[in-house]
This record gives C-alpha cells, sequence and structure tokens, in this order.
C-alpha cells in the first residue's frame, strides 16, 4: 500500500509542469464529437485524448508546437499551435467510426474494430425493440450466450431470475454501472433450478429506458476487473442527454387472458449552467399480474404420496377433491410483481481538464408468490383439526385445504461519485460506490403445526420487575390451534463500498498504460424471523431464519492491477494485464491476461485472441447461509432438509472444509470481418477451465449404520437431509459465439437488414472426480449427483441462435425475430433407482438416473410494429411468441431399467408422477426449465418525445 501510495505520488509531481495549455473539441464531417482521438506533440511522448464529448486539453513545450491528431478510420492532422489556446478540429474520414467501448482494457478506451477481445454492443432501441418489460428479458432475446430462466417453483427466487454468460452460472458474470461495479443481491438461489448455490446482481432492477447502450464482454476478465469476471463482463452505460426525454407508457396481455401488465416510464434531463454540466434521470413504475400454468393432478399418484392409514375411503375422497379443483389448487407460472424504479446520472466541468459525475439509483418491488396448494387429504383436519376452523374454504364453509403466499419485498441502491481529470497527458479517475440489496418475506394464509414446549418467558409490561398475571407467554403450546396465519420469517440484507484509483496515459502514438488499485468491503446479513415462523418446524411451506443463523458477516480485500496496450505496427496490438488481490477471509489471488489482435486486408479481416487466468471469490452467502429448506423430494412430497455453512459448529463435526476462491483459465480465439459498411461478421472460439468450482452440495441424507456423525446432525436438528457447500468439482466450458449484419439493404423506398447471431455450446462437462468430504465418501454418498450435474451443465440449452430481419420504410418499422433454443437436459430427482416399478432386480443401478428428462428444440418468434405517427409521438406493437410456442420435453432411456419404464404405460405414469409432483408441474417438470411457459404475449407502448 505505501509503494503504491509512494508511486502515485511521483507520478503527479513528475509530470505536473507545463508551458501552455491547449484545448479544443475533434468532431468528424457532420458535426459530431469524436470520442478517444489521439493527439501528440510532435516529436515528443506528450500525449492527450479526447474524451467521450470529442473534448481534449494537452500541455505543450513550447508555443511553437507542432499536434498530430489521429484516430483509425480518419485521415491524420498536423497543425501548428502559433501561440493559440484553442484549436477545434474537423476529421475527415471515408470511413464509419464505430463506438467507443469501456470494457475490455484499463487502458485508454478503443473501438470496437480496434479492441483484441470480443464485445457486444447493444443500443438502447434494440433492448426496447424486443418488448420485454424487464433488462434481463430483453437481453434473453437479443444475445445468444446470454440466459435467464424463470423457475417453476418460485419462493424466494420469484424476485430474482437467474441468469448467466457461457452456461457459467449467474455469479461468474461481474456486472457494471457506468463502468463501476454493481452489488450483488442479497438472494441465493438454494432451490433446485438453474443458478442453483449461487448469486448475482439484480440486472432486471435496472429500468431499460435509462440505458444508452449495453457492452458485454465475452471473455475472462478477472485481471482487469477483479473477482465475478470469469465468464465475462457486462457494464450499462446509462443515458447521459440533457435534452431528449420522452414518457412511455406500456400495457401488455398474455393469450390465456392473464399476466396484464401495465407501466409508465419517463425520461429526461437537463443542462447545468453554461453547458458545463447535466443530469439526466429515469422513473419507472410496472406493475405485471399473476399468470397461473398449473396442470391437472393425478389422483392415483395423490393417493401414493397421501393415502396414509385410511386406504378404503382416502383414494374417494382425492378423487372428489380433484373432481372440484383438477389443479389441486396449486398456482405456479409468473407471480405477481410491482415495481417503482428511480434512477439519475450526471456530471460537472469543473474545468476544462476536470470534471465530476454520479450517478444513483433506487429499485423497490414487491413479488407475491404461492407454495403448493396443502390439499385437505395432505394436511388432514384428523391430524389437524383446528384447520377447519382456520381454512372454512370448500363447499358450505367445510375445510378444503389451504393456499400459503410468498410475498417478497426487495430493495436494491447503488450509487457512484467520482472525480476525473487530466494533466500532462495523464488520466485521473477516483471514484466511491455503494449499494446494496435487502430481500424481506412474508408468509400467509398457513400455520405453525407443530407442538412445541417453548421455554417459559415473561413480558414486564408494568416494568415493575414481578411477574404479574397476564404476562407469563411462554412455557405452554404456542402453536397448532394457537397459531398465528401471518408469519415474519425474515430475510437477507448485502451491501458494498468501493474505492477505486485509475490512471491510463498514452505514451505514444503507439503505448498506452493504466494502472490503479480498488478497496472494497462487503457485508451479508441474515436477518431473523419472529418466533412463530422458526420455532419447532416453523411456518408450514417456508421457515424463518432462527436466531442461531442469523447474524451480520462482512469482509474486505485490495486490490492493484497494471495494464499496458501497445500498437505494435498500425495493425498489430497487444494489450497485457496484470492483477493482485489480497481478501481478509482466504488470502491472496494473483491473476493475470494477455491480448492481442492483427488487422489485414486493409482493416477488413482481424484476428484476435486472448490467455487469461481468473478467479472467484466465494461469496458472504455461500459461507455463512445456514437454515432449514423446505423441498420436494419425489414421493415424499415437501420435506425439511437444513443447509448448514461451513463455519459452523455442525461443519466442523461433518468435517467439511471452508471455502476457497475458485480459479479459471480463458482461452479465446476469434477472427472478425467488416467487409464493408453494410456487412460484418465475428466468429469467436472460448475454453474456460474452472478449478474447485464451488456448489451447493445434493442433500445428504442419513447412512444405514445410522451411528455416525452425520446420523446426529439430521436426528438433533429433526432433518431429513443437510446441504452445504463445497469447492466440488474442476470443469470445462468450451464453445462457438456468431455475430452477423447486413443492413442498408434498398427495397423498394425502404431499407432492409439482417441479423444472424448464434452460441454453440461444444462441451459443459466435470473434468475429473467429484472431490467428496471423507465422511460423505464412507457414506457411500456424494456432494454432486446426477440432478445436480445437469443443472450444471446441460440445463441450458445446447445451441441458441437468433435471426433477425429489420424493414424500415417511412413512417413504419417492421421486425421479425426468430430466437432458436436448443435442446436442454434433467436429471429430475425421483428417476433413479426404478426397478421396484418393472419388477427389476437392481442389477443396473449405479445410484445414476435410469430416465433422463429432454426439452426439445424449439423456435420462438416474434414480431414487432412500429410506428411514427408525429415527430414526437411512436406507437409500437410487439407480439412476442406469435405462434404461441410452448416448451415440449419426453423422457430419456439412460439404461436398461429406464428403457423398461418407457415400455410399461403405468410405470411411465408414476415416472410422470414423480418428477411433476403428480402433474401439478407437467409443462416444465419441478426441477426442468426451457423457456417462457406463458405462450403468447401482446405488448402495446406509447412513446412522447418531450
Amino acid at each position: 500500500m505505501k509503494k503504491l501510495t509512494f508511486i502515485l505520488f511521483v507520478l503527479s509531481v513528475c509530470f505536473g509542469f507545463s508551458q501552455q495549455t491547449v484545448t479544443g473539441v475533434i468532431r468528424d464531417a457532420d458535426g459530431s464529437p469524436l470520442p478517444g482521438v489521439n493527439i501528440i506533440e510532435k516529436g515528443t511522448s506528450n500525449g492527450a485524448t479526447t474524451d467521450f464529448d470529442g473534448k481534449y486539453s494537452i500541455d505543450v513545450s513550447n508555443a511553437e508546437s507542432i499536434l498530430i491528431f489521429s484516430y483509425v478510420g480518419f485521415n491524420t492532422q498536423e497543425i501548428s499551435v502559433n501561440s493559440k489556446t484553442v484549436i477545434d478540429v474537423t476529421l475527415a474520414s471515408g470511413a464509419q467510426l464505430e463506438e467507443i467501448i469501456l470494457v475490455g482494457s484499463r487502458a485508454l478506451p478503443r473501438s470496437n474494430t480496434t479492441s483484441s477481445l470480443p464485445v457486444d454492443v447493444l443500443p438502447a432501441n434494440e433492448l426496447v425493440s424486443t418488448g420485454q418489460i424487464t433488462f434481463d428479458k430483453a437481453l434473453q432475446y437479443k444475445i445468444p450466450s446470454f440466459n435467464t430462466v424463470q423457475t417453476p417453483v418460485n419462493d424466494a427466487t420469484s424476485l430474482l431470475d437467474p441468469y448467466e454468460i457461457r452456461n457459467m452460472g449467474p455469479s461468474r458474470t461481474l456486472i457494471l454501472v457506468n463502468g463501476k461495479r454493481k452489488n450483488l443481491s442479497a438472494l441465493l438461489y438454494t432451490q433446485t433450478s438453474p443458478g442453483r448455490g449461487e448469486t448475482g446482481a439484480d440486472i432486471s432492477a435496472i429500468p431499460t429506458d435509462a440505458i444508452k447502450r449495453v457492452e458485454i464482454l465475452r471473455d475472462g476478465a478477472s485481471a482487469q476487473y477483479g473477482s465475478d469476471a470469469i465468464a465475462g463482463v457486462m457494464n450499462i452505460v446509462l443515458k447521459d442527454n440533457p435534452e431528449e426525454g420522452s414518457v412511455t407508457f406500456r400495457s401488455g396481455i398474455t393469450s390465456e387472458g392473464d399476466g396484464e401488465t401495465i407501466g409508465i416510464s419517463l425520461n429526461n434531463g437537463a443542462k447545468i449552467g453554461d453547458d458545463k454540466g447535466f443530469f439526466n434521470y429515469t422513473i419507472d413504475f410496472s406493475k405485471v399480474s399473476l399468470a397461473n400454468r398449473p396442470g391437472d393432478v393425478d389422483a392415483e399418484g395423490e393417493f401414493s404420496d397421501f393415502g396414509g392409514t385410511r386406504v378404503g375411503e382416502r383414494l374417494e375422497d382425492i378423487r372428489d377433491f380433484l373432481s372440484r379443483r383438477p389443479d389441486a389448487g396449486n398456482i405456479n407460472g409468473s407471480p405477481e410483481t410491482a415495481a417503482s424504479k428511480f434512477l439519475v446520472n450526471g456530471g460537472y466541468d469543473i474545468s476544462e481538464n476536470t470534471e465530476i459525475y454520479m450517478n444513483a439509483a433506487y429499485v423497490y418491488k414487491k413479488v407475491n408468490s404461492f407454495a403448493n396448494f396443502r390439499t385437505p387429504y395432505w394436511r388432514d383436519i384428523q391430524d389437524f383439526p383446528y384447520l377447519a376452523d382456520f381454512f372454512p374454504n370448500g363447499p358450505g364453509g367445510s375445510y378444503e385445504g389451504y393456499l400459503p403466499t410468498f410475498e417478497g419485498d426487495l430493495n436494491d441502491y447503488n450509487a457512484t461519485v467520482g472525480f476525473k481529470t487530466k494533466k500532462n497527458g495523464w488520466n485521473y479517475d477516483l471514484s466511491y460506490t455503494t449499494g446494496g440489496n435487502t430481500q424481506t418475506y412474508s408468509v400467509n394464509n398457513t400455520h405453525n403445526g407443530n407442538s412445541v414446549l417453548s421455554p417459559l418467558t415473561w413480558n414486564d409490561a408494568n416494568n415493575d420487575g414481578i411477574v404479574d398475571p397476564g404476562e407469563v407467554i411462554g412455557g405452554a403450546d404456542l402453536y397448532r390451534e394457537r397459531s398465528p396465519i401471518s408469519f415474519d420469517p425474515g430475510g437477507t440484507r448485502f451491501s458494498h463500498n468501493v474505492g477505486n484509483i485509475d490512471i491510463a496515459k498514452l505514451l505514444s502514438d503507439q503505448v498506452s498504460i493504466g494502472f490503479g488499485a480498488e478497496f472494497r468491503n462487503e457485508t451479508f446479513e441474515i436477518i431473523e424471523g419472529d418466533l412463530a415462523s422458526y420455532d419447532g418446524g416453523g411456518s408450514d411451506s417456508f421457515a424463518g431464519n432462527r436466531p442461531e443463523n442469523s447474524g451480520k458477516f462482512n469482509r474486505y480485500n485490495f486490490g492493484g492491477y497494471f495494464d499496458i496496450s501497445a500498437d505494435i505496427t498500425e495493425d498489430f496490438l497487444v494489450n497485457g494485464t496484470i492483477r493482485l488481490e489480497d481478501y481478509s477471509d482466504f488470502g491472496e489471488a494473483f491473476v493475470w491476461k494477455l491480448s492481442s489482435r492483427y488487422k489485414f486486408l486493409e482493416d477488413k479481416l482481424t484476428l484476435r485472441a486472448s490467455v487469461s487466468t481468473g478467479f472467484r471469490a466465494p461469496t458472504l452467502h455461500q459461507i455463512f447461509t445456514q437454515r432449514a429448506q423446505f423441498s420436494f423430494v419425489p414421493g415424499q412430497g415437501i420435506q425439511v432438509g437444513g443447509l448448514i455453512n461451513n463455519v459452523s459448529p455442525q461443519a466442523r463435526l461433518l468435517d467439511i472444509p471452508q471455502l476457497d476462491a475458485e480459479e479459471s483459465t480463458n482461452i479465446t480465439v476469434g477472427i472478425g470481418a467488416k467487409i464493408n459498411r453494410n456487412i460484418n461478421f465475428t466468429i469467436d472460439y472460448y475454453n474456460i477451465a474452472v478449478d474447485d468450482r464451488i456448489v451447493l452440495s445434493t442433500e445428504i441424507g442419513a447412512t444405514a449404520a445410522g451411528n455416525t456423525p452425520l446420523d446426529d446432525v439430521l436426528t438433533d436438528n429433526n432433518l431429513s437431509d443437510v446441504s452445504f457447500f463445497v469447492n466440488a468439482i474442476d470443469t470445462r466450458t468450451s464453445g462457438i459465439d456468431l455475430v452477423a449484419n447486413y443492413k442498408n439493404i434498398e427495397l423498394g423506398t425502404g431499407k432492409l437488414g439482417f441479423s444472424l447471431s448464434g452460441n454453440y455450446t461444444l462441451e459443459n462437462e466435470r473434468d475429473g472426480d467429484v472431490k467428496n468430504p471423507a465422511l460423505v465418501a464412507q457414506a457411500g454418498q456424494s456432494v454432486v449427483n446426477d440432478t445436480q450435474e445437469a443443472l450444471f451443465f446441460t440445463s441450458r440449452p445446447e445451441f441458441k441462435a437468433i435471426l433477425g430481419a429489420n424493414y424500415d420504410i417511412g413512417k413504419f418499422g417492421f421486425s421479425l425475430n426468430n430466437t432458436l433454443f436448443g435442446p436442454t437436459k434433467f436429471r429430475n430427482q425421483g428417476l433413479q433407482d426404478l426397478e421396484g416399478l418393472v419388477g427389476g432386480d437392481a442389477a443396473d443401478s449405479d445410484g445414476g438416473s435410469d430416465l433422463g428428462v429432454e426439452f426439445m428444440t424449439k423456435v420462438v418468434t416474434d414480431l414487432a410494429i412500429n410506428y411514427s405517427a408525429t415527430d414526437k409521438l411512436t406507437i409500437a406493437l410487439n407480439v412476442n411468441n406469435i405462434l404461441d410456442v410452448l416448451p415440449e420435453w419426453e423422457f430419456e432411456a439412460l439404461t436398461p431399467t429406464g428403457t423398461a419404464v418407457l415400455n410399461d404405460p403405468a410405470a411411465e405414469k408414476t415416472a410422470f408422477n414423480l418428477i411433476t409432483f403428480n402433474g401439478r408441474y407437467s409443462q416444465m417438470s419441478y426441477d426442468g426449465y426451457h423457456f417462457s411457459q406463458l405462450g403468447t404475449m401482446i405488448n402495446l407502448s406509447l412513446n412522447y418525445k418531450l
């Protein structure tokens, strides 16, 4: 730290002297400012570069100096200073300048054509054109390597859908806002769904109308940005125009008549002072109503799970109930969501060379979803007689079960304030970023059905130190008929504070350097629930956080990097970065990156490649989360398991190792072609190897012997099983990305354009054996089973492609996009050891799945029509999934037993019931996912420019 401070001080002093300052603005032939133009004082290494407004400032040695203005694709100019202090320049160009991208290098920014790395750039209008109401869903239909999922079973996951790039999980993509790290969500995904065991930033919280463009770096970037950048980096660039504003009204509905959406958004801005600064703000309110897609429930399957001892009458009871409620009262699909989003972005020029900048956002979301309906034969009044009084919701006020609700409140905020200045060609950027995410829950319309003798407690209501009548509140059965029906199970909270200093300089026309440091502290809190929510087994459907599992946990880390970019020749670029990070809880990580680019055939073809090492620190969520977890066990219904953390007494008893950082190696090789201004394409191959990948283990149950420490933990805590986090596997992921465009095709009086992009996964698999803790291995179990492996490696489409066509004519714009979702494969729980269904002898049983589930390849077609009614009013109609294509899945036999099951209709029906909870989740299965299960969605929006 002392060495870094000394270096920064020396650099500031050494370059602090100048003879004359020259400023100006550089524009192209159309008058648009050009960012990233190189300015060199001829015969010296003294240089500068223009900012995003085309402005520059350079201190020259004398009044007779000559300045050289150069940029890729533009004619170089040499201009004598001649004692002038302001020199504005117009650069002539025969080529079209591409946008400047911020991600990919920590030296000075480059254009997309001169970058050595694959970067997708999506302007705001492309996001809006999808008709999707949230930012993450818009990316789903624009970026082939990006996938997001709405899980069939929601609980806390309903607040934030998992997303990922290149099948690497949500925690391995770093999210930036205007180049600064966004906070993680407080949510840890613990359901058996894609993204299990991980967390990520809440990108759905960012209002789409506040976004200027999105840059997605599809390459490992830990050396440049630190932890979480193994799969890539997404930089969200906010709108900064102070003069353009608009109001947008949105509405929509599904073809089933549900899932209604309504929203209104205001984006506007204003100048500060005499063009010295700006601010741009966005206010967005939206509501999405419930969309329900339950399946019909099978009576025989229900009888198998809930028949109990009253066999003679129970099957008829079940059939009678299902005749009135064929879906068993279940509600599953897309929950009701209301959101309020506020964001502001601004900057102010203190002088020609110095500016301050800021942005801030706050988001509130309210989500109402549901647990599985507790049917009257599942929660029987013979076992719980008081339920007849609690829930008289059947014919004539009779008891007919109950539907627990799960309601979540999400608060997310982030803010950055920074200071940029230029002196003697050095670019300084100092910033402070803060952010946080809080998720708290409510569970209603349920009960605590446990017989619990709580410890004797009392409440000194009159503060006299004496136990008076009525002040005793414990020592008796508090629940069952005395149970509340509403509970506060607590929640989670995450926050971080980040300080950055970044320094860059163009040393010459060929070489630029960048270096800097980052300090970050993080805090994760598990918020305690009320007593009734966790006491005994807690509230039925979702238990609260117990006091011993709650608390506040924190850590800090310090990192520094050095980056150098050198144009060896006009065509040959080399970029290198090194980084050292030091974490307070697990130590140091050193990573590096080397990338290169070579252009030939007059810049029409570009070869690029990179190799890097990376790391991902375990999140505080993964280290400290510990709680009871309700989950579906095929054939047994909902069971309560335990998630124990790696620093708990239980973990020590089970000899579970503490978590360490993941390490990765990332290789990318690609070629890009820019045939002319209208035709271009890129193809990139990637290979990502991750060592010591952190996973949430499968559920580890009791041993056959029943006398191990594992059995003691299960018995002492009344749990059916335990799970925990562990550095369990090494993985390898490789694939190919393709992006191609052909635009401005003359067709009649309009212009036609085509785009094709795709991602194909070559391999995504475990590399080597699972690293099981000794106790698990001795019990003949594994922390990673078939279900887990499928979630890691095959639960995302094997390939995905987007073919789009756009046609603009007069006041109309038409867009047709076809998104191809390749197959996904799952190994659902309950499909192991099915010999009993067909009278087998378990000869082929090895603990693996006898049957798999494969979702078939499908194409989803979206149509968009835009009409510019006036110069200010635009009307847009989007019909998403216009052909009403829905996911379809089928069983896949993996063993001879699996084949026998599929040849036996009764056995196949039983297997179907096992993975769909007897038909409740027939469209997606309990663990499965492919794409949206809501079918056709119609959206209409009106945009009025202010």
